[in-house]
């Protein structure tokens, strides 16, 4: 399901903005876009966001500004100065050159300025990320509840019309089964106008067959029971995607039944089109949790 979600907090001197999106997907992927100083931190970020979200593309941007207040964010390595100079005045005096040893000369090296307090700082970043990722996250995930609010009001509308054209397939099995029964007489008839001997036991198993393949009340029974299961599902438990994936596939395998059984055009024409709006909702489906 598609969502958005934007928080940016300022702390410590620190500001950080975090924006989070997610589109459609069958799983949980997560990708993130983060400054350098929070690069090991991509598993939290990942695990923070399955914490919130089952399903879904998600993508993590993070930005962060730092407010120095005047204090610069380096520090001088006096040791490691001393010594390049030690061995820079060495090298002169190995050389014999007359010129000095100049603080560019030393500026060369990357050692003598380092990070001030890196570990520290790299906390303080990461508490001020983790409290705007997780307002991102409730943000995105109130946008997705609204849409599947939506999805979830489509879903009733169509399991309803199933509902309603499995009513009509039972009727129309219904009517057929005396309609049916006449043909067959009218076959029989037939048979003995041409003087042919009647096996009673074989006419007995074909109007037994034929009451069999007609009937398709079983199948209709069986539909409703999964679409009363599917809206139940739907409105009661937060995280069904599964389930209803699984009752979906149970109610196309009803219709296929029923439409081995329907040696009617009407109600051919009828299964067809729920099983055109099974595969709606099955597309619907792969996209909520």
């Amino acid at each position: 399901m598609t969502g958005f979600g934007k928080a940016e907090v300022s702390k410590m001197g620190i500001s950080a903005l975090v924006e989070a999106r997610s589109v459609n997907s069958r799983f949980l992927e997560v990708t993130t876009r983060l400054p350098r100083s929070l690069s090991q931190r991509e598993r939290d970020i990942k695990e923070i966001a399955r914490s919130v979200l089952n399903r879904g593309s998600l993508n993590v941007v993070v930005k962060i500004e730092k407010n120095l207040n005047g204090a610069a964010p380096l520090k001088v390595n006096a040791s490691a100065a001393r010594l390049y100079y030690k061995l820079l005045n060495d090298l002169r005096k190995a050389i014999k050159l007359r010129e000095k040893v100049k603080l560019e000369h030393i500026l060369n090296f990357s050692e003598v300025l380092e990070a001030a307090d890196e570990s520290e700082s790299d906390e303080k970043e990461w508490h001020v990320v983790e409290e705007a990722l997780k307002v991102a996250l409730l943000q995105l995930v109130e946008m997705r509840k609204k849409e599947g609010a939506e999805l979830s009001a489509d879903l009733q509308r169509r399991v309803q019309w199933m509902d309603d054209a499995i009513g009509q397939i039972e009727k129309l099995s219904v009517e057929r089964i005396p309609e049916e029964k006449k043909r067959l007489l009218e076959r029989v008839a037939q048979l003995l106008t041409d003087k042919n001997i009647i096996d009673q036991s074989r006419l007995e198993l074909e109007v037994s067959l034929l009451a069999d393949k007609l009937d398709v009340t079983e199948e209709c029974v069986r539909y409703r029971s999964h679409n009363k299961f599917f809206l139940e599902a739907l409105k009661e438990e937060p995280s069904a995607g599964r389930k209803l994936n699984f009752l979906v596939q149970e109610m196309n395998r009803e219709a296929n039944t029923i439409g081995s059984k329907a040696n009617d055009a009407a109600m051919a024409h009828l299964v067809v089109k729920v099983k055109e709006e099974l595969e709606r909702i099955r597309e619907q489906l792969q996209n909520i949790e």
